[in-house]
């Protein structure tokens, strides 16, 4: 069975996305697995007694993780929801990357800041896992709830193929939510306006869960169009594609992707091209 995993470091960020991801995992009807990754140097002072004593400092990480979980499908209308865990020695990205590689994993589920506190984790940890992966990953700020019903809006240029694998979770996502509707947004930061009849005919053949709503934008920053459009038409996950030829958005440049994820309180989903 398929399978979202969420990275958590036990942060309070990682519970807000954990508690999204249960909730998404219920409607999909899919299993859920979280994540945690120990530094190799988490736990050791070169110690002759700290060598012998690591393995159970270890199996105690990985029990507070299993606990940690556990308690977010306790209540009863989660008992259906199937979650396993994983702690593993390595980097987060190492971990996480060899998992995804042989699990049937469909979403990546990570919260937009760590530990520390600092907003803008997109830009270490969940950005290199955006950078290095094409699984279709679901970056939740620590002020975004589920919603059953979200307003869904796809930012795109139109001059990008979604991978098969990105247009089937988009199809999901859009049947478990029951949507509606998709908005499909297009910034232009050009003085000249028209609108682009193949594009959207050839998006139109690949999304069909949703009636799609075209909206076309002129803004001088594809940052500024997207965010008064997001604030105004009250979306609640963003959907922006990822090109990874040269590792840059289609639509941003990566530094215009970070200031859009630092300042979005909104779930930002990144799908991927066809290459």
């Amino acid at each position: 069975m398929k399978q979202i995993v969420v990275a958590t470091d036990f942060s309070s960020c990682a519970s807000n996305a954990m508690e999204y991801a249960v909730d998404l995992a219920k409607i999909l009807n899919i299993e859920l697995c979280a994540i945690h990754a120990i530094h190799p140097t988490e736990g050791v002072d070169n110690s002759i007694q700290n060598a012998i004593f690591i393995e159970d400092y270890y199996n105690n990480k990985r029990r507070a993780l299993a606990t940690w979980a556990a308690g977010f499908v306790s209540r009863y209308q989660y008992q259906d929801v199937k979650v396993t865990t994983v702690c593993e020695v390595g980097s987060l990205s190492n971990v996480l990357t060899k998992y995804i590689d042989n699990n049937p994993v469909e979403l990546l589920v990570m919260g937009s800041m760590g530990s520390t506190g600092i907003s803008g984790l997109f830009g270490s940890n969940a950005s290199m896992m955006i950078s290095k992966t094409r699984i279709p990953t679901l970056v939740i700020p620590l002020e975004t709830k589920f919603k059953s019903a979200p307003v869904i809006t796809l930012a795109t240029d139109f001059t990008t193929d979604l991978s098969p694998e990105d247009v089937n979770a988009l199809n999901e996502l859009l049947l478990a939510f029951k949507s509606e509707q998709l908005n499909i947004l297009n910034v232009i930061e050009t003085p000249e306006f028209k609108t682009n009849e193949e594009g959207e005919n050839n998006l139109k053949s690949l999304i069909g869960n949703a009636n799609l709503e075209f909206k076309y934008i002129q803004e001088d920053s594809a940052k500024e169009g997207i965010m008064n459009f997001i604030i105004g038409n009250n979306t609640d996950i963003l959907c922006v594609v990822k090109h990874h030829h040269n590792i840059i958005y289609r639509i941003f440049n990566r530094s215009t992707i970070d200031q859009v994820m630092n300042k979005s309180v909104k779930a930002i989903l990144v799908l991927h091209t066809q290459d």
